[in-house]
């Protein structure tokens, strides 16, 4: 089979090969094998590719953390009922491959009418959405919530998400050209944050009050500036560290980042009766897979009665994944990259 091979770690235009590569090996009993039709991007695939995400495997290693294909094989006959059908999945890498395997659990059946990009969103920046707004935030009616990089994947979702609990979104974005984007997906006050700036518009829109929930994709020093907005009672969903791109590899970048994020004790969130979660959906994959069942599950039957409705970023050929990189690396896109074989 055919995949696209992350060969070393560096710009996208060096660091990917497409080639012939061993299919996946023999399915375990809760395993099931997909033959992929378009697997879709993540942040994480480009902290990976710049060789600053732990998680990743080893090179040469073949990303992905979600397909959308029809299931061929089962490897036992409690996943026989999937044969033959379209699918979304979670895959625990490898999904930039013709051919991955998956376990059952990280599998919902999509239909025939569902577009690729639709399903792709479902898996990973969805149900990263669903499990912070509506099993670890549990947001409320009427509640404020401020969301950082509100025209992407997982911010689209929350948005989406948030609306439809009724919620009020101060939604960020770095480029003015995403604003109109924000405001048709729902944010009810779009801030541009001009070289990270945001606080004081957002202290003026907030007009004394402060914030329910804080949705945080970016880490660093925006991590104490939200939660000096964050009211008592108020909950911090952590997902992601975006700003550790900006700084140097190793050790001492680590360090920075640390140094940006501060310090937060037990005792200050007891006082305050307040809630800082981190989320990261390959753990709960790993651990919690019943709990990413009921996730993708949910979003993939909200998208089906159309109560969410995930947006197109791009779509791009298999030849021109370093273009596809390029892009979700330039945060100038919005919306679900995917690639087709």
């Amino acid at each position: 089979m055919k995949a696209v091979v992350l060969e070393k770690i560096g710009d996208s235009n060096e660091a990917f090969s497409v080639k012939e590569v061993d299919e996946p090996s023999a399915l375990e009993e809760d395993e099931v094998l997909i033959e992929v039709e378009a697997f879709g991007l993540n942040f994480a695939d480009v902290m990976a590719r710049r060789g600053l995400y732990n998680d990743a495997p080893p090179l040469p290693s073949i990303l992905g953390y979600d397909v959308v294909g029809k299931v061929r094989k089962s490897g036992a006959h409690g996943g026989d009922f999937l044969i033959g059908k379209r699918v979304v999945a979670m895959t625990r890498f490898g999904g930039y491959a013709q051919w991955v395997k998956t376990k059952i659990n990280g599998v919902a059946v999509i239909g025939e009418k569902m577009q690729a990009f639709e399903a792709s969103a479902l898996a990973t920046q969805y149900c990263t959405a669903y499990y912070a707004c509506c099993e670890a935030a549990n947001l409320f009616e009427s509640e404020k919530l401020l969301l950082h990089a509100a025209a992407g994947g997982v911010g689209t979702a929350i948005t989406q998400l948030a609306k439809l609990k009724g919620c009020t979104v101060y939604g960020l974005t770095s480029s003015k050209n995403k604003v109109s984007y924000l405001e048709n997906n729902g944010v009810d006050f779009p801030i541009v944050s001009t070289g990270g700036q945001y606080h004081e518009q957002l202290t003026k829109l907030l007009n004394g009050r402060k914030l329910d929930a804080v949705f945080n994709s970016v880490g660093g020093k925006t991590f104490k500036k939200d939660l000096n907005l964050l009211d008592k009672g108020g909950r911090f969903l952590l997902y992601g560290v975006a700003d550790r791109l900006s700084m140097r590899k190793g050790f001492l970048g680590t360090l920075e980042l640390l140094w940006k994020f501060g310090l937060i004790t037990p005792i200050q969130l007891l006082i305050n009766s307040q809630m800082v979660a981190g989320i990261n959906m390959l753990r709960i994959a790993d651990y919690k897979p019943k709990t990413l069942n009921r996730c993708l599950e949910k979003v993939v039957e909200m998208t089906l009665s159309n109560e969410l409705s995930p947006k197109k970023g791009g779509i791009f050929s298999v030849d021109d994944i370093s273009k596809a990189h390029s892009l979700l690396e330039s945060r100038s896109s919005v919306g679900k990259i995917i690639v087709n074989w």
